[in-house]
């Protein structure tokens, strides 16, 4: 059976909760379809990640920036984005997600606030209320690829988090193919999807979390299913 690779960008600190947790959900999610699963730190991805990161199939960009090395992160992104690998973006993973295809795409300066707190208008800004280890309600858009994962209208969902996509670059989301999955009750944005790639998911809050209650989560299984389904190809 093939077994599917999965890079985990970020800077591994044993000390993070969702460092803790990726592991054991990703182990959860795999079943009967193989996966294993390398960690990349950010400071190893200098220029083209291309030799670097070919031969995995997916990439999930990790909770706990910022990263040693931002431009590694959002080259890494690129990668996925560009070479249709699938892409699980979640917390600082999510803001990153954002923040290459602000670039790329857009055509806007890649500010994160975190990082240059003098930023005239960051894309990723601080959360009116910050979310540090706490739990909301997530609304999924109507024909979203998330909700059709999770199956339902809502879910509840962890997070561990200060920044978010700044409200005002959300209209953006509302054309073009970089798109809104979920919100908050309050409307805000907490999770993104890409239209035409084959899987591109970014999340706000940490699915990973599931796993300390020995919960397999539908949207990191759906991951390591398009993650399979590029190696069988």
């Amino acid at each position: 059976m093939d077994v599917s690779q999965i890079a985990l960008i970020g800077d591994y600190d044993a000390g993070a909760t969702a460092h803790q947790a990726i592991p054991l959900a990703l182990t959860l999610a795999s079943d009967e379809n193989r996966c294993e699963w390398q960690w990349v730190h950010t400071s190893t991805l200098d220029g083209d990640p291309s030799e670097q990161l070919s031969r995995f199939s997916g990439i999930w960009c990790v909770p706990a920036s910022p990263y040693a090395n931002t431009r590694g992160a959002l080259n890494a992104i690129r990668f996925a984005r560009e070479t249709g690998r699938a892409f699980l973006g979640t917390c600082g993973g999510f803001q990153h997600a954002i923040l290459e295809y602000a670039e790329a795409v857009w055509g806007v300066a890649a500010a994160h606030a975190e990082l240059d707190a003098d930023a005239r208008d960051p894309v990723i800004a601080p959360l009116v209320c910050s979310l540090v280890e706490e739990s909301g309600d997530i609304l999924f858009e109507p024909r979203s690829r998330l909700g059709s994962i999770y199956g339902a209208a809502k879910t509840r969902e962890e997070y561990h988090c200060r920044y978010g996509l700044n409200p005002r670059y959300a209209a953006r989301l509302a054309s073009g193919r970089l798109r809104v999955a979920a919100r908050d009750a309050a409307g805000d944005v907490r999770a993104i999807e890409l239209d035409g790639h084959p899987f591109f998911v970014g999340t706000l809050f940490q699915p990973e979390r599931s796993a300390f209650s020995g919960r397999r989560h539908p949207l990191i299984h759906a991951f390591v299913l398009a993650v399979h389904n590029r190696v069988a190809v």
